[in-house]
């Protein structure tokens, strides 16, 4: 990555038991233990949607303590990946 306007982002779907629990709440809390922006928002179809852009490890690290810490609630994750320019200045709930 050799543009300083590039960064690494994740894009990952959680779903199972994930609304109306606190899961975007605990979310928020986790992200402000990594170096990462991004959103994290419900979906209509029952769904979590979370975007994060940092360094690849922060990201990762990110989705490893989500799936650590709320496993009980997620039944499955989706995630893609790449390279873009930046989007996010903050992390927030949507």
């Amino acid at each position: 990555m050799n543009d300083p306007d590039s960064t690494f982002f994740l894009l990952a779907y959680f779903s199972g038991h994930v609304q109306g629990v606190g899961f975007r709440y605990s979310t928020a809390q986790i992200a402000k233990g990594y170096e990462v922006t991004g959103f994290v928002k419900n979906l209509a179809d029952g769904r979590v949607e979370l975007e994060i852009e940092g360094e690849e490890s922060e990201c990762r690290g990110m989705i490893a303590t989500i799936e650590d810490e709320l496993d009980a609630f997620v039944r499955k994750t989706e995630l893609s990946d790449g390279i873009r320019h930046k989007v996010f200045t903050t992390f927030r709930i949507a």
